[in-house]
């Protein structure tokens, strides 16, 4: 039930990370503050689609 999921800077757009999660436990999009090297600062990225 794990997938592969893709976080993107929402200054830029880019997709930076990946990482996997539980669909089942968590529904929702995931959102954090991660380093962007596009941006070259800390900003949200949030799941993709």
């Amino acid at each position: 039930m794990r997938v592969i999921i893709q976080y993107q800077c929402q200054e830029c757009k880019r997709k930076n990370y990946s990482s996997t999660k539980n669909k089942k436990s968590t529904p929702d999009r995931l959102e954090f503050s991660k380093y962007c090297k596009f941006c070259r600062k800390h900003t949200a990225h949030k799941e993709a689609k």
